[in-house]
């Protein structure tokens, strides 16, 4: 072999073995290679971002966490920079705003050339990218239309029960299941097209009682399940993730609310907003209510006009004040006298201990 045959061979492997400690073929911590942002949520241009959004960059390699603060770090709209704190993870920075992006609006953010790697250099030139949150009218979204399920407080496929002294105001309705399945609440007999109850300002209907009856409460469950499909449906929510499930101490303007999550209220949140104002909960897991906790409804707010879709199941704890439509896709139950003004319409069962239930 040639000397100049050795020399390129011996350049061969050299680079095999630079490619080998590098595989990706990034520039690695320390060489003279200048940081990058590599993505950015949301992305550049993107519309319908949440109002609560966050603002995260991730770097081609690890910076140092000493230069990214509130001044390298910015979000500004137009020419207001938004408060905001900026934290530092593995690759990702991450601002997030003090407060609710304003609805329907462009933000741009920028990371200045003063960000740096471990090695102390800089971006090159500055990221900046812009995006838009959600076109959301200051009245929240649309209502959800419950059609003739929207004419029961207590609307369920299996099961409503009820021990202790429960009080309620409005028709309660009970399909496929028959009215065996409508327990303590010592109906009147004979039934008819419904019965009562002397716990129940209203009447009770059941799949098995006359006609029209059985098909009027099948109309209803379906309108009850399509209600359920369209809340869990609806997009680009105002909030997202929102306290991280916990929405305690809150006060909550009108909007779309959605959690991959269960949300929990502990001692109470307040809604606030006009009579004509609508709020829609979207939540992927359970919803759980402190016991003694209260929903306040605040500036004119009404209960007909707030929608609590759930996943999961539903519990109210023992005297709890709740308020508003939840639509369950599985059990809602009500601990001893806890209270609701709204409707309790769900897929499978709902279980009262001396509730209170009252027509929106």
């Amino acid at each position: 072999m040639t000397r100049n045959a050795i020399l390129l061979a011996t350049v061969a492997l050299l680079a095999v073995a630079c490619n080998d400690d590098n595989p990706t073929g990034t520039n690695p911590p320390g060489t003279n290679a200048a940081p990058t942002v590599t993505s950015t949520s949301p992305a550049a241009n993107a519309t319908g971002s949440p109002r609560n959004v966050q603002v995260t960059a991730t770097f081609s390699e690890a910076m140092d966490a000493t230069t990214l603060n509130a001044t390298t770090f910015l979000l500004k709209q137009g020419t207001t920079a938004i408060a905001g704190a900026v934290t530092y993870s593995g690759t990702t920075v991450r601002l997030i705003p003090t407060v609710a992006l304003a609805a329907n609006t462009t933000f741009t953010a920028t990371i200045s050339t003063n960000v740096k790697d471990a090695a102390g250099l800089g971006l090159s030139a500055p990221k900046t990218w812009s995006f838009t949150t959600v076109a959301t009218s200051a009245t929240g979204p649309g209502a959800v239309n419950l059609g003739t399920a929207g004419n029961y407080v207590i609307l369920a496929k299996s099961a409503i029960s009820t021990t202790g002294t429960t009080s309620i105001v409005g028709d309660l309705g009970l399909s496929p299941s028959a009215a065996s399945f409508i327990t303590g609440f010592a109906l009147s007999t004979p039934p008819t097209t419904f019965t009562t109850s002397g716990l129940v300002t209203g009447k009770v209907y059941a799949s098995d009682y006359d006609a029209p009856t059985p098909a009027t409460l099948t109309t209803a469950v379906l309108d009850m399940q399509a209600a359920y499909t369209d809340a869990a449906g609806r997009t680009l929510p105002d909030y997202t993730e929102l306290g991280a499930g916990n929405i305690d101490g809150l006060t909550l303007s009108p909007g779309l609310y959605k959690w991959g999550t269960g949300v929990s209220i502990p001692i109470g949140v307040t809604l606030t907003g006009g009579a004509n104002d609508v709020w829609i909960f979207q939540i992927a897991q359970d919803l759980t209510v402190g016991n003694g906790a209260i929903v306040t409804l605040a500036g004119g707010a009404q209960a007909r006009n707030i929608f609590w879709q759930v996943a999961g199941q539903v519990t109210l704890g023992t005297t709890s004040a709740f308020k508003g439509i939840i639509l369950s896709q599985t059990l809602i139950g009500f601990n001893t006298g806890a209270t609701i003004t709204g409707r309790a319409l769900a897929q499978t069962a709902v279980t009262l201990d001396a509730t209170a239930v009252t027509n929106p």
